[in-house]
């Protein structure tokens, strides 16, 4: 998923906002603090996101070179390469 920055401000207030109405935050560092450390966050999975993406992508071509791609669905396959990989990198999608 790609999300510009003003998006991802939008997310990251949003995340702070809830958890502050719920009271399931304590701010040691100052609001700005926090809001910064859930804006590095996100981003960061978003990078992790779209790197798990382009290597399953990749990994893909290399397995229908590999064995010619002939009525393998190629959705299902590359489904399948991202959950394998997000499983191996830990990464919830």
């Amino acid at each position: 998923m790609r999300l510009k920055e003003e998006q991802i401000a939008r997310l990251a207030e949003k995340v702070l906002g809830d958890l502050e109405r719920a009271q399931l935050v304590e701010q040691k560092q100052g609001r700005a603090a926090v809001l910064a450390g859930i804006k590095s966050a996100i981003a960061e999975d978003l990078r992790l996101e779209e790197a798990l993406e382009r290597d399953a992508e990749a990994l893909l071509e290399q397995t229908l070179k590999a064995v010619g791609g002939q009525g393998i669905d190629r959705h299902k396959m590359l489904r399948m390469i991202k959950e394998k990989l997000a499983k191996e990198r830990k990464i919830v999608l």
